[in-house]
């Protein structure tokens, strides 16, 4: 496959790829000038006797040269184009390659103790609240939040959240009997004489309404009666029964155990008990439930509720003077102060992220090395052998110098030890 053009390459995979280049002409350089050197003492050996060392050196040298040219050129392709077995081996085996780099992940990183350890030295905790205690810091983490909360809002479809919010109140308040659990609570309260403020708030508003209203019994009771009877006597009938209404709220605010305070005690003693055990007094409150909550004006006011608090927040999210986004920088910056000094605080988060962490890497780790796999399956064998050949190639190269000088000192080395001993 031709070399990808120089412009679709980013800076940093041009800058790669010159290196290589450059290390591929040193290493091509080595080899030719063992082969010139091998040339020139080939032919002078016999003239001068010690150019056979030099050729003996020259000779290995290009071995190792053409060695490991062909060692690292049958990883990336095959050599001179030959279909030579065991050769372009990244290409050929790339898939594979991809396999065993992600059981090497999963294996090796994706490991609870790995992460735990990991975590455990980063101190997460301390660090996220020295960074958060800034106020610049915690002023941009609520930018941040109050665009992501806005998009949120904005992407939602009010249908559905009313639907969803319809559905949540059917199957938790209106689906549930209430009559039981309402009896219930008021049992308590009734046998806990917790009501006795509630009926003191009654009585004493109905006393203070009575002081201040003695113009609504006026012909309260005098209408109905006969024509005939004087007026004196109507005005009195009425000062009469108004009278009477003020003793009577006086007296059962004076007496704790009023008849009046002890019906009502009955009353609701009764109606706990009915509501909880009474089928008839269960299903009227059913009813009543089901009309409230099925009323069309009850759905219209839940709509205009979402509706308004919806344009409420949004105007909030997006004013950065609002008190909301004050209070959250606020509230993040107090956040931070307290990681970044309460040593107990940070030991929990840090305690409770690991947890997290390894939960999630021991649950998904299949999953997460699979990400390697699967990419490396989608990429295209000869871009993906251009790729690692721009990454590692330059340092392959060295391999090629290196068994140039290696072959030729072993070269000279196999040379002199034999010359010694047969000579």
């Amino acid at each position: 496959m031709p070399p990808t053009p120089l412009a679709l390459l980013s800076p940093a995979d041009q800058e790669r790829r010159r290196g290589l280049r450059i290390m591929k002409g040193v290493a091509l350089g080595a080899l030719l000038f063992m082969a010139v050197l091998f040339v020139i003492a080939f032919a002078l050996q016999e003239r001068i006797p010690a150019l056979a060392y030099v050729r003996a050196a020259a000779e290995g040298g290009m071995v190792g040269a053409l060695a490991d040219w062909f060692a690292v050129t049958a990883l990336f392709r095959h050599p001179l184009g030959i279909p030579i077995p065991h050769t372009a081996i990244i290409p050929r085996r790339k898939d594979e390659i991809g396999r065993t780099l992600g059981e090497f992940v999963e294996t090796n990183f994706l490991e609870g103790s790995v992460v735990r350890t990991k975590l455990d030295s980063a101190h997460i905790a301390a660090r996220a609240g020295e960074w958060l205690r800034d106020p610049q810091h915690a002023e941009r983490v609520g930018v941040e939040a109050a665009t992501m909360a806005a998009g949120i809002l904005r992407a939602l479809s009010d249908d559905e959240v009313q639907e969803l919010i319809a559905d949540l109140a059917r199957e938790h308040l209106i689906a549930p009997e209430w009559g039981p659990a309402l009896g219930g609570w008021l049992s308590r309260v009734v046998d806990a004489d917790a009501h006795r403020g509630a009926v003191d708030l009654a009585v004493d508003s109905i006393a203070v309404w009575l002081r201040h209203n003695r113009e609504a019994f006026s012909g309260l009771m005098s209408r109905r009666l006969p024509s005939w009877v004087p007026s004196i006597a109507l005005r009195l009938i009425d000062d009469t029964v108004y009278n009477e209404a003020v003793k009577f709220i006086d007296a059962v605010q004076a007496d704790p155990r009023h008849p009046a305070r002890l019906a009502v005690d009955g009353y609701l003693a009764r109606l706990a008990d009915n509501l909880q055990h009474d089928p008839a007094t269960i299903r009227r409150l059913e009813d009543a439930k089901s009309a409230v909550f099925d009323s069309p004006r009850v759905r219209e006011l839940a709509a205009e509720a979402w509706n308004t608090a919806k344009v409420g927040l949004l105007r909030a999210l997006d004013d950065p003077d609002s008190a909301l986004r004050r209070r959250i920088a606020e509230a993040l910056a107090e956040i931070g102060a307290r990681l970044a000094t309460d040593a107990a605080l940070q030991r929990r988060v840090d305690r409770r992220v690991a947890d997290a962490a390894v939960f999630l890497v021991e649950r998904y780790r299949h999953d997460i090395a699979s990400i390697i796999t699967d990419t490396v399956e989608r990429w295209d064998a000869a871009e993906t052998t251009e790729k690692i050949e721009l990454m590692v190639g330059r340092d392959l190269q060295y391999i090629r110098l290196n068994g140039t000088i290696v072959g030729a000192l072993a070269g000279l080395a196999i040379f002199s030890v034999a010359h010694a001993l047969l000579r």
